[in-house]
């Protein structure tokens, strides 16, 4: 499994005249094979340190190290999934899938997305098309198409946000499901505080572009707000976001 590790890491955009630092000298590390959740307001980071991590934007400074079980730096392979689902409408379920290992032999192609869709609870759906399929159907082959590559690192960019609670809630015992079978290094970036303490092991808050508050999420998986102790920490994240 892949660590990261962020060092000294800034980006710097141009907006109306001037310059905007979205990400400022940020130092983090994130154990491999562990869930981490980046919450914060709009406009505080999070978005582009996931497309930082993706390779989608490069630092004005320091850097992003990723490296393997021995520490040894890595190349490892990413998949990301967004809040849209970004099908293709005129692709089977099964096609959509595929896409994301099309360079592979026809016989191992199939089989990985044969194995995915039962990974994700989608066979019975293999030949559907986008149109027929509800939201969280629809975002569920998202993350089978994020996960056929067998990928050392999931970035999740509010993944679940567009759903509907009970939709929302059913994609997160999925998603638990999913990482106790398969377990990969994965960034989730969302502004649900919910969210961040019932799927992630260690929570950061950004605001302009730092950390600001760090919390470590101790429970075991799966886990629900009645779990002992889990609804007093999502109070006390909030009372911090409203504690000036």
């Amino acid at each position: 499994m892949i660590g990261i590790t962020l060092t000294g890491l800034t980006k710097r955009f141009e907006a109306a005249g001037r310059i905007v630092t979205a990400i400022d000298d940020l130092n983090l590390t994130m154990a491999a094979g562990s869930v981490t959740a980046v919450i914060g307001k709009s406009g505080c980071g999070k978005t582009t340190l996931l497309r930082l991590l993706s390779g989608l934007e490069t630092p004005d400074a320091g850097g992003i190290v990723f490296t393997d079980a021995l520490g040894r730096r890595a190349q490892p392979r990413l998949s990301i999934v967004f809040q849209e689902h970004r099908l293709f409408p005129w692709m089977s379920v099964e096609d959509n899938v595929a896409v994301a290992v099309r360079h592979l032999p026809a016989a191992e192609r199939r089989s990985k997305v044969a194995n995915v869709l039962a990974l994700t609870g989608l066979s019975h759906a293999a030949q559907a098309m986008p149109a027929e399929l509800s939201g969280g159907m629809s975002q569920r082959v998202g993350l089978a198409r994020a996960l056929v590559s067998e990928p050392d690192v999931l970035l999740l960019d509010e993944a679940f946000s567009a759903l509907d609670a009970l939709t929302r809630r059913q994609l997160y015992d999925e998603f638990i499901r999913i990482y106790q079978s398969r377990p990969v290094t994965t960034v989730l970036v969302t502004h649900d505080v919910t969210e961040a303490v019932l799927l992630s092991q260690n929570i950061y808050r950004l605001e302009e572009g730092g950390i600001t508050h760090a919390y470590s999420v101790p429970w075991d998986y799966p886990r629900t707000l009645s779990t002992p102790g889990l609804s007093e920490l999502s109070d006390a994240i909030l009372h911090d976001f409203f504690d000036v």
